[in-house]
């Protein structure tokens, strides 16, 4: 009886001056001044919205004074009674108590805190809030948030946080694996060094991101993060955000390895172009292992349906050999002389195919027919990298320089036809006239 009535006054007092005073430093909120202490300021704030009857939300006050008091002058702590400010509640989607959000950068779109109920627990999470919002203002990359040796940076890993994913990963044309981890996280620090491994090891081909999911936890609940460290890997072409589950194993070895078969499988068939510039033949020749050049005949000799049955046939090769990362080339027989000359192709007909490889100044011929078969062979001997004929210099070419394009028009893929040649009319033309004035002039001779 006794113990009963005391519940409901220690109640009926807590409802009515709530659990925080003017002698904390946890600093109340309410409609009339959030706007203005909250989304106008520029400082990181931890929000709690609480009733003062919830239990859970009593179990936290003192570890929420504790935690402003240490962090004061660095992190704001605010709290709401958001049982006598409903509306206020309701405007941040308050559904249980205690609810904690915390305002970052863009003050619009608050995260839910997701780490522990101590003062302890609060306060590292507020120094990585901190920490990462500091080092994205001075634009570092690598070193995740965490403190000692809890973060997975390396010199070749991205920190990602809210504000920077989606224009650092989604709109990029590279293949991202992203670790979503925790400081406190033991596996997350056991990972930490082979993760580093990787991506250093992957530099140029997939590249690795690290997200602190305690402190960015927009991205952890975008991405169904419910453990750590959890790792997903995000396609090339990404633009709908969708990201696929890493189930390799933890070693750099395994990383790697998981990560190249995945690249390999993910990359686009490159594009056969049609060389009308020096610019196409510079970027698709001077930085790739090889370029493929094909010489088509004429289009006189060969009409669209011709042509366009070579064109088929080149494409279904750079898909075949994408993983090569060659370049692919064609061009129209006698369009770009300088180019046949220098590779020498005259003597072999049309069509033709060389292979270049533009560092070394070199390229080979293809010896055999311009056929499946045939340029079947060839590739293969060029992606083994056992030739049957050695390859040749570049004719007068300096070293580490392309052959001489000359600008033209692309085909425009119709057939060919014969420039018109206007009739010439000989009826007005008297040829017996023109018969007797020579055998005058011959008489007169």
């Amino acid at each position: 009886m006794h113990s009963s009535l005391l519940f409901v006054i220690i109640g009926f007092i807590a409802s009515t001056y709530g659990l925080y005073s003017s002698a904390d430093d946890v600093i109340e909120l309410n409609p009339s001044n959030f706007d203005h202490l909250v989304m106008q300021s520029s400082d990181i704030w931890f929000v709690e919205f609480y009733a003062p009857w919830c239990g859970h939300c009593r179990n936290l006050a003192p570890e929420w004074k504790r935690a402003a008091t240490a962090l004061k002058g660095i992190v704001k702590i605010g709290a709401v009674d958001a049982d006598s400010h409903k509306s206020l509640g309701q405007q941040y989607g308050v559904s249980g108590f205690p609810t904690i959000k915390v305002f970052g950068n863009n003050k619009r779109s608050p995260t839910d805190y997701q780490g522990g109920r101590t003062a302890d627990a609060i306060i590292e999470q507020a120094l990585n809030q901190l920490r990462a919002i500091v080092n994205e203002r001075l634009g570092k990359r690598g070193g995740g948030g965490g403190s000692g040796d809890s973060g997975n940076g390396g010199k070749d890993t991205i920190e990602l946080t809210d504000s920077n994913f989606d224009s650092t990963v989604i709109d990029s044309e590279d293949m991202w694996l992203v670790e979503f981890m925790a400081p406190w996280c033991g596996h997350c620090k056991n990972l930490a060094p082979e993760w580093a491994r990787a991506a250093t090891e992957l530099k140029g081909k997939v590249k690795l991101g690290v997200v602190d999911a305690t402190v960015h936890t927009q991205l952890a609940q975008r991405y169904g993060v419910q453990g750590f460290p959890t790792i997903k890997f995000f396609p090339s072409g990404k633009k709908d955000g969708q990201a696929d589950e890493y189930d390799g194993g933890r070693s750099s070895n395994d990383i790697v390895a998981w990560a190249l078969d995945k690249s390999q499988a993910n990359v686009p068939a490159p594009d056969v172009l049609e060389i009308t510039s020096q610019t196409v033949l510079d970027d698709s020749c001077a930085e790739k292992q090889l370029c493929i050049i094909s010489f088509l005949p004429n289009i006189l000799d060969c009409q669209s349906e011709c042509r366009n049955e070579h064109l088929t046939m080149l494409k279904n090769f750079a898909e075949s050999y994408k993983r090569n990362r060659w370049g692919w080339l064609w061009v129209e027989a006698f369009r770009q002389p300088k180019l046949e000359e220098t590779v020498g192709i005259g003597g072999f007909g049309y069509p033709a195919q060389v292979a270049i490889n533009a560092r070394k100044g070199k390229y080979v011929v293809l010896k055999g027919a311009f056929s499946q078969t045939g340029i079947s062979g060839f590739l293969k001997e060029l992606s083994a990298g056992r030739l049957t004929s050695p390859l040749v210099p570049l004719a007068g070419v300096a070293e580490g320089k392309l052959p001489t394009i000359i600008d033209s028009e692309p085909w425009d893929g119709q057939d060919g036809k014969l420039d018109f040649v206007e009739d010439i009319d000989l009826s007005d033309v008297n040829l017996d006239d023109e018969e007797n004035d020579d055998k005058t002039k011959k008489v007169e001779l």
